[in-house]
This record gives C-alpha cells, sequence and structure tokens, in this order.
C-alpha cells in the first residue's frame, strides 16, 4: 500500500464526506508509514483526520474526506 491506495481506499470507506475504516498493518514500519500518509493527506487539504487508534493488528481511522476543488 502506498499514500494513493491509502486514498483510495479512504474513499471507498466514505459515506457522503465522512468514512471510518480499518487498516491491517504487520509490522511497526507499516503503522509508521500509515502515519506519514495521513499527515501528508492532511497537509495537502484531502482529509481531515478525527480519530486515528492503533490497534494490536490494524489502525482505526475516522475522519472527513474533502472535496473542495482548487
Amino acid at each position: 500500500m502506498n499514500k494513493i491506495g491509502l486514498l483510495k481506499s479512504l474513499r471507498n470507506a466514505s459515506r457522503g464526506n465522512l468514512f471510518s475504516t480499518e487498516i491491517p498493518k504487520a509490522t511497526k514500519e507499516e503503522e509508521n508509514k500509515i502515519n506519514v500518509w495521513l499527515t501528508e493527506l492532511e497537509s495537502e487539504g484531502k482529509i481531515k483526520l478525527r480519530e486515528c487508534v492503533q490497534r494490536e493488528s490494524s489502525v482505526y481511522l475516522h475522519g472527513i474526506m474533502k472535496y473542495a476543488s482548487e
């Protein structure tokens, strides 16, 4: 998975402009990559993250998709 794949999975999990999804992770390195991608997507103005919960085998994400065009 990469940043674009993460954004696509968030769009598929969205209901209107709200999303809620759980992304499986295998290692601590994957968890760090997911956090970096989320930070990048937020700084680009594509998402607004409300909740990010690190679980034992997954990362739970809840937030808002931003659809404003530039």
